[in-house]
């Protein structure tokens, strides 16, 4: 018995056969474009990779080809959203600033009493640099440089003013409590809180093999935020009215 198909049968089986397919092509092409992301999107993967790339390598060592291969985006897109490697890095560090800025908004000023607020203080601080190790790479990478990058931006500067005020107005309702000394500098003590932070947690796992002491465990961390408020507080309480 002959089982070959006639011809026409074969036209017409290859017809249905191309109609299935047509048929099933919209939802493959509506699942493309559902994956597809804006603009806006795009451009914040860059970021979100180029951030992690900068931290771990410094600008020095971070590499325009591997951040397009972990964003899947082409070099000329990099280069249409930012200008260059420098401007990308740029950016970076902008996007690490305003997030710290952001965060130190979060700082209460309707504290109990002066030596609560700082308390406070030293404890926003601190945690800020603890969950934010991405940051702490950023800023080695750039004092490297000796600020370089940040001379180019006034965005990273802005910030601080509000944060100052807060503290300043602190350290005026400390003294006229006779709680704190006269005449502090909110720059210095702001210098001071978050340098015992920052050299701590990026030190950390050096100071922890030399030193022979255990010190990224939460203990550990609550441990060494109690000992940057009493070192605080003593320098603030030395000489006051109250003291």
């Amino acid at each position: 018995m002959n089982n070959a198909i006639p011809s026409a049968g074969r036209a017409k089986s290859k017809k249905t056969a191309t109609s299935r397919h047509l048929a099933k092509a919209p939802p493959k092409q509506a699942s493309r474009r559902a994956r597809s992301t804006s603009p806006v999107e795009t451009r914040q993967r860059i970021l979100d990779v180029a951030t992690k790339e900068f931290s771990a390598k410094g600008f020095d060592g971070a590499r325009v080809d591997d951040i397009m291969r972990i964003a899947k985006v082409s070099k000329n897109l990099i280069y249409h959203y930012f200008g260059s490697k420098e401007r990308l890095f740029i950016a970076v560090l902008e996007a690490a600033y305003e997030g710290m800025h952001a965060y130190q908004t979060t700082w209460p000023i309707d504290v109990k009493s002066p030596m609560d607020g700082v308390r406070k203080l030293v404890r926003s601080t601190f945690r800020y640099w603890r969950d934010s190790p991405e940051f702490i790479g950023l800023l080695n990478s750039e004092n490297f440089h000796k600020g370089k990058h940040l001379r180019k931006t006034k965005l990273t500067k802005a910030g601080y003013s509000g944060l100052l005020e807060n503290i300043g107005n602190l350290l005026k309702e400390g003294e006229r409590s006779g709680d704190f000394r006269a005449n502090v500098d909110p720059v210095e003590l702001y210098i001071s809180i978050s340098a015992l932070a920052y050299h701590f947690l990026s030190n950390q796992y050096t100071l922890a093999y030399l030193l022979d002491r255990k010190l990224s465990t939460e203990d550990d961390m609550n441990a060494r935020i109690a000992h940057i408020e009493e070192l605080i507080l003593g320098y603030l309480r030395f000489g006051a009215r109250k003291s």
